[in-house]
């Protein structure tokens, strides 16, 4: 009876190790990049302060436009408001009038 001789292979032992590897690593990248990742977290985190910053900027201009309205509005209309807006609009003064020219400086 002949009987074969086999060499054990070491191959053997490495595949279970290296799935378990490749498993890991497929979902440790996607945990890092993908959609709902680490990586995208930090992103969503930025672009939250970023829009925070501008609806800061946007608020603090709607709270300047409601208080100017509120000086046109009917029994609190100030005259000098309304002159001021009437001679910048129209670009007019009277002729015994000095009129200063000063910009206005606002943060966009």
């Amino acid at each position: 009876m002949w009987t074969r001789q086999h060499k054990q292979r070491n191959t053997g032992r490495l595949i279970l190790p290296a799935i378990a590897t490749l498993f890991l690593a497929y979902f440790g990248f996607h945990a890092y990049h993908g959609e709902f990742g680490i990586y995208s977290k930090y992103q969503l985190e930025a672009q939250a302060a970023e829009l925070q910053a501008r609806l800061d900027k946007v608020h603090a201009a709607r709270v300047d436009l409601e208080h100017r309205v509120q000086l046109l509005h009917d029994g609190t209309l100030e005259k000098d408001m309304l002159d001021e807006q009437a001679r910048k609009a129209l670009n007019l003064s009277q002729p015994d009038e000095i009129t200063i020219m000063r910009t206005v400086h606002r943060s966009n």
